[in-house]
Protein backbone atom coordinates (compact mmCIF):
# COMPACT_ATOMS: atom_id res chain seq x y z
CA UNK A 1 0.00 0.00 0.00
CA UNK A 2 1.38 3.35 -1.04
CA UNK A 3 1.38 6.14 1.54
CA UNK A 4 0.75 9.73 0.56
CA UNK A 5 2.63 12.77 1.70
CA UNK A 6 3.08 12.67 5.47
CA UNK A 7 1.66 9.17 5.95
CA UNK A 8 -0.85 8.25 8.61
CA UNK A 9 1.38 7.90 11.65
CA UNK A 10 -0.79 10.10 13.90
CA UNK A 11 -3.85 7.83 13.89
CA UNK A 12 -2.09 4.87 15.59
CA UNK A 13 -0.52 7.24 18.12
CA UNK A 14 -3.90 8.70 19.04
CA UNK A 15 -5.44 5.21 19.28
CA UNK A 16 -2.59 4.08 21.54
CA UNK A 17 -2.98 7.13 23.81
CA UNK A 18 -6.75 6.61 24.02
CA UNK A 19 -6.26 2.94 24.91
CA UNK A 20 -3.73 3.72 27.64
CA UNK A 21 -6.00 6.42 29.07
CA UNK A 22 -9.02 4.08 29.01
CA UNK A 23 -7.10 1.33 30.83
CA UNK A 24 -5.78 3.80 33.41
CA UNK A 25 -9.19 5.30 34.12
CA UNK A 26 -10.82 1.87 34.43
CA UNK A 27 -8.18 0.61 36.84
CA UNK A 28 -8.63 3.63 39.14
CA UNK A 29 -12.13 2.56 40.18
CA UNK A 30 -11.18 -0.83 41.62
CA UNK A 31 -10.79 -1.18 45.39
CA UNK A 32 -8.42 -3.43 47.24
CA UNK A 33 -9.60 -5.60 50.16
CA UNK A 34 -7.83 -3.56 52.83
CA UNK A 35 -8.72 -0.25 51.29
CA UNK A 36 -11.42 2.04 52.64
CA UNK A 37 -14.27 3.31 50.51
CA UNK A 38 -13.44 6.05 48.04
CA UNK A 39 -14.13 9.56 49.24
CA UNK A 40 -15.38 12.54 47.26
CA UNK A 41 -11.79 13.77 46.83
CA UNK A 42 -11.01 11.03 44.32
CA UNK A 43 -12.72 12.98 41.55
CA UNK A 44 -9.78 15.38 41.49
CA UNK A 45 -7.67 12.76 39.74
CA UNK A 46 -10.28 12.53 36.97
CA UNK A 47 -10.23 16.31 36.70
CA UNK A 48 -6.48 16.27 36.23
CA UNK A 49 -6.69 13.56 33.57
CA UNK A 50 -9.46 15.43 31.75
CA UNK A 51 -7.62 18.74 31.93
CA UNK A 52 -4.41 17.15 30.68
CA UNK A 53 -6.19 15.46 27.81
CA UNK A 54 -8.03 18.67 26.88
CA UNK A 55 -4.82 20.64 26.60
CA UNK A 56 -2.65 17.83 25.26
CA UNK A 57 -4.97 16.85 22.42
CA UNK A 58 -5.59 20.50 21.52
CA UNK A 59 -1.84 21.14 21.41
CA UNK A 60 -1.31 17.97 19.36
CA UNK A 61 -3.94 19.06 16.83
CA UNK A 62 -2.54 22.57 16.69
CA UNK A 63 0.97 21.23 16.13
CA UNK A 64 -0.12 18.96 13.30
CA UNK A 65 -2.15 21.74 11.69
CA UNK A 66 0.65 24.25 12.12
CA UNK A 67 3.05 21.93 10.33
CA UNK A 68 0.84 21.75 7.27
CA UNK A 69 -0.16 25.43 7.32
CA UNK A 70 3.40 26.60 7.95
CA UNK A 71 4.80 24.61 5.04
CA UNK A 72 2.09 25.81 2.67
CA UNK A 73 2.40 29.37 3.98
CA UNK A 74 6.13 29.49 3.36
CA UNK A 75 5.58 28.21 -0.16
CA UNK A 76 2.94 30.89 -0.76
CA UNK A 77 5.16 33.64 0.64
CA UNK A 78 8.09 32.54 -1.52
CA UNK A 79 5.88 32.80 -4.61
CA UNK A 80 4.21 36.07 -3.66
CA UNK A 81 5.63 38.11 -0.73
CA UNK A 82 2.39 40.13 -0.52
CA UNK A 83 0.66 37.02 0.90
CA UNK A 84 2.61 37.31 4.17
CA UNK A 85 -0.14 39.03 6.17
CA UNK A 86 -2.78 36.52 5.04
CA UNK A 87 -0.53 33.61 5.96
CA UNK A 88 0.05 35.07 9.43
CA UNK A 89 -3.70 35.37 9.96
CA UNK A 90 -4.24 31.72 9.02
CA UNK A 91 -1.33 30.61 11.25
CA UNK A 92 -2.90 32.57 14.12
CA UNK A 93 -6.19 30.77 13.55
CA UNK A 94 -4.47 27.39 13.80
CA UNK A 95 -2.61 28.42 16.96
CA UNK A 96 -5.88 29.51 18.57
CA UNK A 97 -6.85 25.83 18.85
CA UNK A 98 -4.18 25.39 21.52
CA UNK A 99 -5.51 28.47 23.34
CA UNK A 100 -8.99 26.91 23.35
CA UNK A 101 -7.43 23.82 24.93
CA UNK A 102 -5.86 25.92 27.69
CA UNK A 103 -9.21 27.64 28.34
CA UNK A 104 -10.97 24.27 28.59
CA UNK A 105 -8.26 23.03 30.94
CA UNK A 106 -8.84 25.97 33.28
CA UNK A 107 -12.61 25.49 33.10
CA UNK A 108 -12.25 21.81 34.04
CA UNK A 109 -9.85 22.56 36.90
CA UNK A 110 -12.02 25.42 38.18
CA UNK A 111 -15.16 23.33 38.64
CA UNK A 112 -16.15 22.50 42.20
Amino acid sequence: MKKGKGGHIFIPVIVALATITFITVNSMGSTAYAQEEASAGDTSSFKLIGAGMAFGLAALGAGIGLGYVGAAGLAAISDNPKMQSRVFIIVGMVESIAIYGIVMMFIILGQA
